[in-house]
């Protein structure tokens, strides 16, 4: 019998490198927290756009690692490349417990990616290219893969879409959490932000309302979650958010539905 709720189940993740602010989302029960090392590459792909590239540094776990008590340390690894080996050991080393590999095109480096980390830590294989998505039936048969993640910045660079909104309201995005989801494995889609910020151009909650439908059961903490006026008490916004994803989980399909139809047309006012 299932005793716990969608909202209180949901894996929530946070990159920071900010002591102080790792205690505070640990205290307040986000999941998952720790440093995004991705930089090979990224600013090529995303420079010229308003996304955020990683200055963290892998010392900045021996910051966050002692203020964690229950949150998994975790860590966004750089692509494979020829590093990849002597990385994903010195971030095992350091007491990382999840790590997600961003921007592959191949199995071929998905399945180098989970060897290297040979069971130390929790692999997540981050699909944000076309060439991924195509293959995501392969990847789901891979040998020690439990968790796929779907990154949707990258995602509508690689589909060359206007936004990564578009992505998300897409039969595409749901062809693809299908066969993760038929294949028995954690899905995680996107960021999410504050519950009830919805002074933004894209209203928070119509985004987090797309995540039940998917049947994600995990995302990241946005950058929009910070923005000003900062959070006073993380852990209500936190309790907040997980009662606000709990009321679209227990909806039903046709409002779901109806939710799906309401971002699009906000989008569509947006990308004229």
């Amino acid at each position: 019998m299932r005793t716990m709720s969608y909202g209180s189940e949901f894996v929530l993740t946070l990159f920071t490198n900010d002591r102080v602010l790792a205690a505070a989302a640990d205290q307040a029960g986000v999941d998952r927290i720790g440093v995004d090392m991705e930089q090979i590459g990224k600013d090529a792909r995303q420079g010229h756009l308003a996304t955020w590239i990683s200055d963290h540094a892998e010392t900045d776990l021996a910051a966050i690692k002692p203020v964690l008590k229950r949150a998994a340390l975790f860590a966004r690894c750089n692509p494979i490349h020829a590093g990849s080996a002597a990385e994903i050991d010195r971030l095992s080393d350091s007491g990382v417990r999840v790590v997600m590999l961003p921007y592959f095109k191949t199995c071929a480096d998905a399945e180098r990616f989970v060897r290297l980390v040979d069971e130390r830590a929790h692999p997540v294989l981050l699909v944000e290219t076309a060439e991924a998505a195509a293959v995501i039936a392969d990847l789901c048969r891979i040998p020690g893969v439990k968790e796929i993640h779907v990154g949707l910045n990258d995602m509508r660079l690689s589909l060359g879409w206007p936004s990564h909104f578009h992505v998300l309201v897409s039969d595409f995005l749901v062809g693809i959490c299908d066969v993760v989801l038929g294949a028995g494995l954690r899905l995680g889609v996107g960021g999410i932000g504050r519950a009830g910020d919805n002074d933004l151009p894209v209203p928070a909650d119509l985004v987090s309302s797309q995540l039940p439908r998917l049947g994600a059961t995990a995302s990241l903490v946005s950058r929009s979650f910070f923005r000003e006026p900062m959070p006073g008490d993380l852990n209500h916004e936190l309790r907040k958010l997980r009662a606000w994803l709990d009321a679209c989980a227990s909806r039903d399909r046709q409002w779901q539905s109806a939710q799906r139809d309401a971002l699009q047309a906000c989008i569509a006012r947006l990308f004229k």
